[in-house]
């Protein structure tokens, strides 16, 4: 196994194995089998099977909330355009990275007090970045909703519930479902939906 892709192969072995059998179903020797490794080996990258769902994790947030960060600000000045494009990538996050969104999703239960405090910071941070393009919306009078921070809430459950359902060859491509979500994320806060001309990609 080449050393430098070593964790790599690990995680992927790791994901695959926690989405199908989730965490507490998945033993050590499952990703050391898929990993094409001993077991052993494994302890030299994390000395625990809890280290390494805390990497996923950690690493799942951490790269869509960069994703979502930078959507928004690509998406131009208004709280319309921002929701919308705040909305595809978050879309398009849960239909391109199933497998983690739907660990990250489902086992914050199997997380130590240490993980679980490490995710749930990150998880707010990501709430926070949808809250402030709708209080901005609200603000401003772009947006109707009386119940903005529900209204938040709601938007990013319609995206986490995509990778329990979502798979590829469907009806509807990545695109064509980020495109609907965004409409529906403007539906949810009152705002005008914008023509298609208007609407950004990803």
């Amino acid at each position: 196994m080449p050393e430098g892709g070593g964790r790599e192969i690990i995680l992927d072995a790791a994901i695959d194995n926690f989405q199908r059998l989730g965490y507490h179903g998945t033993s050590m020797r499952d990703i050391a089998r898929d990993a094409g490794i001993t077991p052993a080996s494994i302890y030299h990258h994390w000395p625990s099977k809890q280290l390494i769902l805390q990497e996923i994790m950690e690493r799942v947030l951490t790269d869509v909330i960069a994703l979502t960060r930078a959507a928004v600000l690509r998406a131009g000045g208004t709280p319309e355009r921002q929701l919308a494009a705040l909305m595809r990538t978050w879309v398009l996050f849960h239909t391109g990275r199933r497998p983690e969104a739907l660990i990250g999703a489902s086992e914050i239960r199997s997380l130590d007090a240490a993980g679980h405090r490490l995710v749930v910071t990150l998880r707010d941070q990501q709430e926070q970045l949808f809250r402030d393009v709708i209080d901005r919306g609200v603000a401003e009078g772009a947006f109707a909703t009386p119940y903005p921070r529900e209204a938040a809430r709601a938007v990013i459950n319609m995206g986490y519930t995509i990778a329990a359902w979502y798979r590829p060859g469907g009806d509807l491509g990545p695109d064509e479902l980020a495109d609907r979500y965004s409409v529906l994320a403007l539906g949810t806060v009152g705002a005008a939906i914008l023509p298609t001309s208007e609407r950004p990609s990803a």
